[in-house]
């Protein structure tokens, strides 16, 4: 068994991210750029007032639909969460300053491919036995490329179902006792001794929530991320530009530190010095996928539910994902990091003591814990509610509708022994099918890229409608 794990964790990681992930985005988000002519850039304004700006503007969904507004805030539920806050720390930690570089450039390359996946996502939809909108990568695998590929979309569901519970539950309720458990002994010391009882306890009503809101269907889902995911994302921006503006002195300082490592991370010297350039690379990358989950086809599932007026409107909530997720929160956890000028144990994958430490330098040891043990709490919560859809409907699509509440159920027990359990090698093996994911989606992807393109000429650059 240790074999098994060993190889997973390591051969089998190592040629997801470094020889599939790695060239895939950055390769195929480079030539989805330039065949539509830069969008992300060039049209980045029409996209912002196209997505942004009508956020908060009222919207009504049709029967078995989220509103476009839910649907990208479950998909965001499902990418703010403690890939912006631990993910960020570790990415610095156990791939230097310059790994931040190379985690803005997955995003800024990724906000295509992650346009992609939802425009074809809306395309390729299709409406399940309750009436409700389904779709996702196994759906632009059956829809859009027919039989012969269907092996593509059976695995990317295989891949989904599992990396669900390690990323998206496991994983998000071990950060969620983790940081309340720092809270705690800020306030309590002597509550130590009764940690075990306390992660069971909040294991048990973690799982109860999550199993009220999953149970509700997509429609619950999508208005509980409505209200909890801006919420949450403004907190944490005031908290994080407030520490950025007491250090002002060091962001200039930050931004050579990012950019002189890109390339050369044992520049920095000291602790760094033994961090080698493909680990500069691959953390960052991996962290950014971990952040905004562009290529790995996830998000598409959420926003398949989504009532709008067509294909590229919807796919356009992509690209502004990437920037709200990693080009906004995952920088601002970066540069309060290095700004506060906390000491960073290079090489030593953190948790979230790293943000919590500087945060500490502007609001103290006691309010910096509680301020991260809520806003980590409300990150990985949403986030375990978006997964929940992604694992479920990838089991529906697997066995059918009926056995999606098994799954459900599952992920629901799973939510207790991420509490209670020490899941350093879960966060590793998650990793794994995480990148594997991006296998069967960029086999889609790219043999579906000129539907894309097209669709793009039409609507941004001939004025016809998508």
């Amino acid at each position: 068994m240790q074999a098994i794990i060993s190889f997973i964790t390591g051969t089998l990681n190592t040629v997801a991210w470094l020889y599939i992930f790695l060239p895939c985005t950055i390769l195929f988000g480079l030539y989805l750029t330039i065949r539509n002519r830069g969008l992300q850039f060039t049209k980045f304004g029409y996209v912002m007032k196209n997505t942004l700006g009508k956020m908060f503007q009222k919207q009504e969904a049709g029967e078995g639909a989220v509103t476009p507004m839910q649907a990208v805030s479950t998909a965001l539920a499902a990418t703010v969460g403690t890939g912006n806050i631990v993910g960020t720390s570790q990415a610095i930690a156990l791939g230097g300053y310059g790994a931040i570089f190379w985690l803005w450039l997955a995003a800024l390359l990724g906000m295509m491919v992650k346009y992609s996946e939802v425009l074809l996502a809306i395309k390729y939809r299709e409406r399940d036995a309750k009436g409700d909108w389904v779709g996702g990568p196994m759906y632009y695998v059956k829809n859009g490329l027919g039989k012969g590929w269907q092996w593509v979309g059976i695995l990317f569901c295989i891949f989904a179902a599992i990396a669900a519970f390690g990323i998206g539950n496991m994983s998000q309720v071990n950060s969620i006792v983790g940081s309340i458990n720092n809270a705690v002994d800020a306030f309590i010391p002597a509550a130590a001794a009764e940690r075990g009882t306390l992660n069971l306890i909040l294991g048990i009503v973690l799982a109860v929530l999550v199993g009220i809101i999953l149970f509700g269907g997509i429609k619950r889902i999508g208005a509980v991320a409505e209200k909890l995911v801006p919420t949450m994302a403004l907190l944490y921006i005031i908290f994080g530009i407030t520490v950025i503006v007491v250090h002002a002195n060091n962001i200039i300082p930050a931004f050579g530190k990012i950019f002189s490592t890109a390339f050369n991370p044992q520049a920095i010297g000291g602790a760094a010095a033994g961090i080698v350039l493909k680990e500069t690379i691959v953390w960052g990358l991996r962290r950014s996928a971990f952040s905004n989950e562009a290529g790995l086809g996830s998000a598409a599932i959420a926003h398949s539910a989504a009532d709008t007026p067509g294909p590229v409107q919807q796919g356009m909530y992509g690209i502004f994902e990437c920037f709200a997720d990693t080009i906004v929160i995952c920088s601002l956890t970066a540069l309060t990091i290095i700004c506060s000028g906390v000491e960073i144990p290079f090489g030593v994958k953190p948790g979230s003591e790293l943000i919590t430490a500087a945060f500490a330098t502007v609001f103290g040891n006691r309010i910096a814990s509680l301020f991260v043990a809520v806003a980590l709490t409300l990150f990985a919560f949403t986030t375990i509610l978006g997964w929940s859809l992604y694992g479920s409907r990838c089991f529906q699509y697997l066995f059918g509708l009926k056995a999606a509440s098994v799954y459900k159920a599952l992920y629901v027990v799973i939510i207790v022994v991420g509490a209670v359990s020490s899941i350093d090698v879960v966060w590793d093996i998650s990793d794994t099918f995480n990148g594997l994911m991006a296998v069967p989606n960029f086999i889609a992807l790219i043999a579906l890229s000129p539907v894309v393109i097209k669709m793009t000429k039409e609507y941004f650059f001939n004025k016809k409608p998508a």
